[in-house]
């Protein structure tokens, strides 16, 4: 009886046991046949971006920077080094070319090893074949869909989940792809869909930016770098730690050992020397330059661009280097180690092209504040070029006169103003050329003045400086505020013969494939401002003011050198602007707080900071002269000695004859430039 009860449970709980694993299978079944009909052509998943990507080119045509998503194009398992392709498969499914698409031994596994280290059966661990992981990257054949509301952060969010339920969907998908595709094919979706990190989508895309070659061309030991990172692309990137990532690559290359795809030697090469990466990957991002280009493209062809751009741009690599140098053996050797005084430099051809750009004291940094263009604040002396400018356009000579003495304006509404000089001395009658040298604020003030501080203000406008001018008189004081980069482009105006200047980084911009370009260079030289002979003599005034006068320790031994200095109000700014016949730089120092700066004006720091960027930059280069003019100095009218007798008694008697007779005793009239 008893027999009889226990058999009559068991059969029925195999019967509902069987006929419940039929649906289950059924239903498996028909979920893989469902997904089995929508899968596309394999070719048709090998790009999955929501975003295009951007490459930037130097002016020599390299690559130095990468924006958005980069895909380097297609690879197949076939194409790829068979390192890469055997560090993947012995560090993600080393049973992936024997299973199909689910491995039941591999998820016991971690399971296992999940509830060992004390987490949940489906935390860490997951146990995912190859094949499971490519249905999780094409999110179960859902696209992302920007209408949707959801972000692409979001949605990729969503496409990671490991819940019971979306394990299961992405073994069904899993084994629907293990029907229509091959074991290559699932791996070559796989290999072009992977995020590695830095923006790379990709094997090829994350070789060019991390090696600068093809995934076809790399080494064990860059591949075991380039497999490590799917674990934690963003950890392991080697952009963000370098050992870390050489690290992670030693634990592969023991994998690929120990499955026999490489040799004990190979593998010993591999650990003695670890993949390094390219001189572009070193520089990141591209920094402050690169940041400035993006922003200055349009966003459907930058950030937001759904194409692959190519933009060719200005910059120098070599003089992007002799800058950030420059900066960092300034604040090293000659500030204070605990100052948050910050700097910024801009080196530009006399066209305006952006050669360098440093945006603050971190030099590789990018998506942060630059100082080099986004910081407005007050010019200082470094103004007064622009003054005199105006006065040599209006047909004043370098030499002409202005006394240096106390002086005060009366202004509406506002009562005396009386502008000092920094020393607090007077030095009488000076030249135009001794003002400027000397930084002299009266001469300064006396000069706009004279000429129309209207005029002033159309010249500096017109030379770039176009942010809000100061009206009153102490806009010749540089009480107006502007950008580093405009104020250097402005000398860049005066430099190439009085015509403005708009700063520009991008040469050409062209899609991926296309040899024509979509757009050009949109900056350049622009309008005449002055007269090419007031931009000579202005040349050669700011010459004195660095060989004799407040821009001294901007020298450059063998070189003609032009530059201003420039102190804002309680030291808060600190400038110099300076060029030779090739280049011109603008530095700028100060605090972002505006706190004053203690000990250091535009002659100091700046200037230290200009002479050494330059020395490094015309290294090398044979020297040239400044396209300056030097003013010639009006003969003054001699009178001419009496025709006989000389000094003394002799002298008188001539004149007492002169007198007399009306111009006898051999004298003459006096000509009528001597009266």
């Amino acid at each position: 009886m008893f027999r009889r009860l226990i058999g009559g449970i068991f059969r029925l709980v195999w019967g509902f046991s069987w006929r419940m694993g039929m649906v289950i299978v059924l239903l498996i079944a028909a979920g893989i046949g469902y997904q089995y009909s929508q899968l596309p052509p394999m070719a048709a998943l090998l790009d999955g971006r929501a975003r295009g990507s951007v490459t930037l080119l130097d002016r020599s045509g390299k690559v130095f920077a990468w924006r958005g998503d980069q895909f380097g194009g297609v690879v197949t398992a076939d194409t790829v080094s068979p390192y890469l392709k055997h560090a993947i498969i012995a560090t993600e499914d080393k049973r992936f070319y024997h299973h199909f698409g689910v491995s039941p031994r591999g998820i016991a596994s971690a399971v296992a090893i999940n509830l060992r280290e004390g987490r949940g059966p489906l935390s860490g661990h997951g146990g995912s074949t190859l094949s499971q992981q490519t249905a999780k990257l094409l999110c179960l054949g859902v696209p992302y869909d920007p209408s949707s509301g959801m972000s692409e952060s979001e949605y990729e969010t969503d496409c990671r989940q490991s819940t019971l339920w979306r394990k299961v969907k992405e073994a069904i998908y899993a084994m629907a792809m293990e029907l229509k595709y091959s074991k290559d094919d699932i791996l070559t979706i796989y290999m072009n869909r992977a995020f590695l990190g830095a923006g790379a989508r990709g094997f090829e895309a994350a070789s060019q930016r991390y090696f600068g070659k093809s995934a076809s061309d790399i080494s064990p030991a860059q591949a075991a770098m380039l497999a490590g990172l799917l674990v934690a692309p963003t950890r392991f990137a080697p952009t963000n730690n370098l050992t870390r990532a050489q690290n992670r690559a030693k634990v592969i290359v023991g994998l690929m050992e120990d499955q026999g795809y490489i040799t004990h030697a190979q593998a010993s090469q591999a650990r003695a020397h670890p993949a390094e990466l390219s001189e572009a990957a070193a520089a990141r991002a591209g920094g402050y330059f690169a940041d400035w280009v993006m922003d200055e493209t349009p966003e459907f062809f930058g950030d937001k661009t759904t194409e692959d751009v190519i933009i060719k741009t200005t910059l120098d690599q070599r003089i992007q280097t002799s800058a950030e140098e420059a900066m960092k053996f300034v604040f090293q050797e000659k500030v204070s180690p605990g100052s948050k005084a910050q700097a910024a430099i801009v080196v530009m051809s006399p066209d305006g092209a952006v050669r360098a750009m440093v945006g603050g004291r971190k030099t590789r940094v990018s998506g942060v504040f630059n100082r080099a263009t986004q910081a407005k604040r007050q010019t200082g002396s470094a103004f007064k070029p622009f003054i005199y400018a105006t006065a040599l356009d209006l047909g004043a000579s370098p030499l002409d006169t202005v006394v240096d003495e106390p002086f005060c304006m009366t202004l509406p509404g506002s009562g005396k103003w009386c502008p000092q000089n920094y020393t607090h001395k007077f030095y009488g009658e000076v030249t135009l050329t001794e003002a400027l040298k000397k930084s002299l604020n009266i001469p300064a003030v006396k000069t706009s003045e004279k000429y129309g501080r209207d005029k002033v203000r159309l010249v500096a406008r017109e030379f770039g400086l176009d942010s809000d001018l100061a009206m009153g008189p102490a806009l010749a004081l540089g009480a107006s505020e502007s950008t580093l980069i405009d104020m250097t482009g402005a000398y860049a105006g005066i430099l190439n013969g009085g015509s403005s200047v708009k700063p520009y980084g991008l040469i050409e911009l062209r899609l991926l494939g296309d040899d024509t370009p979509v757009f050009g260079a949109a900056g350049g030289i622009g309008e005449r401002v002055i007269r090419p002979e007031a931009a000579q003599q202005l040349v050669w005034m700011l010459s004195k003011a660095v060989s004799e006068g407040t821009g001294g320790r901007a020298k450059l031994p063998g070189w003609q050198v032009a530059g201003k200095t420039g102190t804002s109000q309680e030291a808060r700014d600190a400038w110099f602007v300076g060029f030779t016949a090739d280049y011109v730089t603008g530095v700028w120092m100060g605090y972002d707080d505006n706190t004053p700066l203690k000990g250091v004006t535009g002659s100091g720091l700046p200037a230290e900071i200009w002479h050494e960027t330059m020395m490094r930059v015309q290294e090398g280069m044979e020297p040239k002269p400044l396209p300056m003019r030097e003013p010639i100095a009006p003969t003054q009218p001699k009178t001419q000695a009496p025709a006989s007798g000389g000094g003394g008694l002799g002298g008188a008697v001539d004149k007492l004859l002169r007198d007399i007779f009306g111009g006898g005793g051999g004298g003459r009239a006096p000509a009528p430039s001597e009266r």
